[in-house]
């Protein structure tokens, strides 16, 4: 035990010999411990250095004593207790810049801008692409990169078991093409909800990665991005599209099934009608999306009031939801 301070296990074990004896000669000693006469005389010559044995007469081959240890080892004790306290110390120091360097790297490191549609689009396919678990979308109106008919990566991924949550703008579904694009992705298995209006564009693979547009849509020249990794800023932007799902309308295709309550059970085209109205989409828009007249869609709603008991477009957008056919 005595070896942190310079002692030996040998020599510590000779010591105590000697402390048993009191006093000893060298070859009493070479004896008790069965070591050969040279080198008990060179550890003694050792523990003489180190002020623990003194001769009991001028004779230096005559009896030896030991000296009290808390006097010859006590100052080495204390010079090894100051060099561990200083090496302490400098553990901490060392601690504390490598957890410096570690923030400054990982904020270095926490955000990443691309610049240019090209570079953009490339980094949403290989996401999409090692997506394993899940997939959440804010899908504003005009896209700046990637058209919804291009983006085949999300049927892949869903084939694979990934899940997909996205939310589209209401002036999304208006766009030429705009709801045939959205249902096809529905069909797949994927989960839509509408809003009036997005905060921004985000797209989030895994809760590990999200890419955000960093300008205004009305900035002109090509499009940056942030590609952001797990941090408290990612933490943000999942409560940010977890607050928006809640409040969002869901998004029917004209192919999912619809509940039934009381008997009745919409048909497909009823369903998309009422996924279309529910989203807040006006009646002239739903007419262009269904190919009907302006006219056909306010007497299908009608009579859809009639059948659910109600008499205005707000009771009977409740009704929908309470019977299950959303």
């Amino acid at each position: 035990m005595l070896d942190v301070i310079g002692l030996t296990p040998d020599e510590e074990e000779l010591y105590r010999r000697l402390v048993q004896l009191t006093v000893a000669r060298v070859d009493e000693l070479a004896r008790r411990l069965r070591r050969p006469r040279a080198e008990v005389v060179a550890q003694l010559d050792a523990l003489r250095d180190k002020g623990l044995v003194l001769p009991t007469g001028p004779d230096p081959d005559g009896p030896l004593r030991p000296l009290a240890p808390d006097v010859a080892l006590g100052a080495a004790l204390l010079r090894r207790q100051e060099a561990l306290e200083a090496a302490r110390a400098a553990v901490t120091r060392l601690t504390e810049e490598y957890r410096a360097g570690l923030r400054r790297h990982d904020a270095d490191h926490l955000v990443e801008v691309i610049t240019g549609a090209g570079v953009l689009r490339e980094r949403l396919r290989d996401l999409q692409n090692s997506a394993r678990s899940e997939v959440l979308w804010f899908c504003r109106a005009n896209p700046l990169t990637m058209p919804g008919s291009e983006n085949v990566e999300e049927f892949d991924a869903l084939a694979r078991g990934v899940r997909y949550r996205a939310i589209y703008e209401r002036e999304m579904l208006l766009e030429p093409g705009g709801l045939a694009d959205v249902e096809r992705g529905v069909r797949a298995g994927e989960q839509a909800r509408v809003l009036d209006r997005l905060p921004v564009r985000l797209a989030i693979v895994d809760a590990r990665t999200a890419i955000c547009p960093l300008v205004p849509d009305r900035d002109s020249g090509e499009p940056s991005a942030a590609v952001i990794g797990r941090s408290q800023l990612l933490d943000a932007l999942l409560a940010l599209f977890e607050s928006q799902w809640l409040v969002a309308t869901p998004l029917r295709s004209a192919t999912a099934s619809a509940g039934e309550a009381d008997g009745y059970l919409p048909d497909a085209d009823e369903v998309r009608l009422l996924s279309l109205f529910v989203a807040g989409v006006p009646d002239k828009s739903i007419a262009s999306q269904l190919g009907v007249s302006r006219r056909t869609v306010q007497r299908r709603l009608a009579d859809l009031m009639t059948v659910a008991g109600v008499d205005t477009r707000p009771g009977l957008a409740y009704q929908a939801a309470r019977r299950g056919w959303l």
